[in-house]
């Protein structure tokens, strides 16, 4: 296992949610962390848990030239990093039969290339580190596709897909890199959907998960076990089968034969 003391962490996305009892728990595990995201008042509430170990830099991760200015940022203060958690991300769902191009950009702009962007400066700062560490957050959605999630889905799936070939790229350099892969977590972000989440857990809970995955460096840390296999299970089915499967889960079947009945 690696020991989490001392290490130089950055963390984004880190105002709420899974972000936020992230950086708590690094911080109390004896981690230096800076926290980014856009809200500069809950940073503040997060960071004052752990003062003395934590300080916050507000920061758009979806803007190139904002990535840029929180490395110069923690280049003059710790003079490098160690670990970078980009963790920053947001929800929309697509609700057929209308199809907005500019809520997919939107997300992908956020979860996507805000991970891009956390990369490209962070490196610089990693390679300088003492044991140089990349986390990026996916989601058990990457799994497969799934109902009202081909903007938030596509963007995790991409996330995936980016840092395992890092993975590979970044291992020559002696840079290690993980993708999480969490299912529900209790967070403002899910509070807000409309639709069941089994075996969603809190956010806490999750934290710790991540916490001990990062410990020991995991290529693919993902929780909690039984909806992971639950989603695989699902991805590994033949087409025609999952088809039937999300067609049940899709609230477009509704909408469109209430459609159907009104043009009668």
């Amino acid at each position: 296992m690696h020991a989490l003391t001392g290490l130089r962490m950055w963390v984004t996305g880190a105002s709420s949610g899974i972000g936020a009892a992230l950086a708590v728990a690094l911080a109390k595990r004896g981690a230096t962390v800076v926290i980014t995201g856009r809200d500069e008042g809950r940073l503040q509430s997060v960071a004052a848990e752990c003062p003395d170990r934590m300080a916050c830099l507000p920061c758009d991760v979806s803007l190139r030239e904002e990535n840029a200015r929180a490395a110069a940022w923690m280049e003059q203060r710790m003079g490098a990093l160690d670990v970078a958690v980009l963790n920053a991300g947001v929800c929309e769902y697509v609700d057929m039969p209308v199809f907005d191009a500019g809520m997919v950009k939107r997300v992908m702009d956020v979860n996507f290339m805000g991970i891009v962007y956390g990369v490209e400066a962070a490196l610089p700062l990693l390679r300088r580190g003492k044991t140089p560490y990349l986390v990026g957050m996916s989601s058990t959605v990457a799994y497969t596709g799934l109902p009202r999630a081909e903007a938030y889905g596509s963007s995790k799936a991409a996330i995936r897909y980016l840092m395992q070939s890092l993975r590979a790229d970044l291992a020559p350099e002696g840079i290690d890199v993980s993708v999480v892969c969490p299912g529900f977590v209790r967070t403002p972000l899910t509070d807000r959907n409309d639709f069941p989440m089994p075996l969603r857990i809190g956010v806490d809970q999750a934290a710790e998960c991540i916490v001990r995955g990062m410990a020991r460096r995991r290529p693919e840390i993902s929780f909690p076990r039984a909806f992971v296999w639950g989603i695989k299970v699902l991805a590994a089915l033949p087409d025609p089968v999952r088809k039937r499967i999300l067609m049940r889960m899709s609230p477009n079947r509704t909408a469109v034969s209430g459609l159907k009945q009104r043009l009668k």
